[in-house]
């Protein structure tokens, strides 16, 4: 079994690893920089797996295409690099948005397109599989917040595109899947100062991630309440939602 999960330093990818990490099991990981990468490589290697690091930022599409093309069989790759910030008591900065997006989905697209160009050239498991790719999105797919607009919006695109993508690529053998998890404690979450219904530690998260994958279900969304409310909140009139949610606590700027 062979692995890729990107953003694998801290946080849910570290969790994914961990979770994925056996005996038998090759591991390819990365983040921005090699270094932060070694307490998830010590864990992983501690339980047997084999893990091949690299610093890589998602947002290079030349180094992220080279690096999976040289990977070799690829069972399933998790595209999970992602970064997060709200507007705070002021305005949205617009370096921060375009970050967001270049990171959220340009990066979701250069860690999946060469991917899926990979699996097509390898051949069906026993499943008739080629291989799995899952897109990490979230539940604020489901709602245009908006003191967090652009990364709400970022993970609409990629939470969309995977699971339109799906239809087509299931031709071939290849699947993919939109992970849209809830509030999960990470460095990220740390900054926040509202209530967070349903916090989950990452462990949990990568569990319930991984879980859906094998099920072979094409949205993996938890916890299933906050998913429901999400739905609920994003059919509102969008003057209304805006109205409602402006009143909350604000999404933490970038640090």
């Amino acid at each position: 079994m062979s692995i890729l999960i990107t953003g694998a330093s801290a946080g849910l990818g570290a969790a994914l690893a961990l979770e994925c990490a056996a005996p038998g099991v090759t591991l390819h990981l990365s983040a921005r920089e090699v270094t932060r990468l070694a307490g998830t490589v010590q864990a992983c290697e501690a339980r047997g797996a084999v893990v091949r690091p690299v610093g890589l930022d998602v947002r290079d599409a030349g180094g992220m295409a080279a690096w999976i093309s040289a990977a070799g069989q690829l069972d399933l790759v998790i595209a999970n690099a992602g970064i997060g910030a709200g507007t705070g008591d002021g305005f949205e900065d617009p370096a921060t948005a375009r970050d967001i997006f270049d990171t959220n989905v340009t990066g979701v697209l250069n860690t999946a397109l060469p991917a899926i160009t990979a699996m097509a050239e390898q051949s069906p498991g026993a499943d008739g599989l080629r291989g799995r790719i899952a897109v990490i999105a979230s539940l604020a797919a489901f709602v245009a917040g908006p003191t967090a607009p652009a990364y709400c919006a970022s993970k609409a695109a990629v939470q969309r595109w995977a699971e339109a993508r799906d239809a087509t690529e299931r031709k071939r053998g290849i699947r993919l899947h939109a992970i849209c998890p809830g509030f999960i404690r990470t460095a990220i979450t740390d900054r926040n100062a509202f209530a967070m219904p349903g916090l989950m530690e990452p462990r949990k998260a990568a569990q319930l991630t991984l879980a859906g994958i094998r099920a072979g279900r094409l949205r993996v969304v938890y916890p299933w309440p906050l998913y429901a409310m999400s739905r609920i909140t994003g059919a509102l009139p969008p003057s209304w939602r805006n109205a409602m949610m402006m009143r909350l606590e604000p999404k933490a700027a970038q640090a």
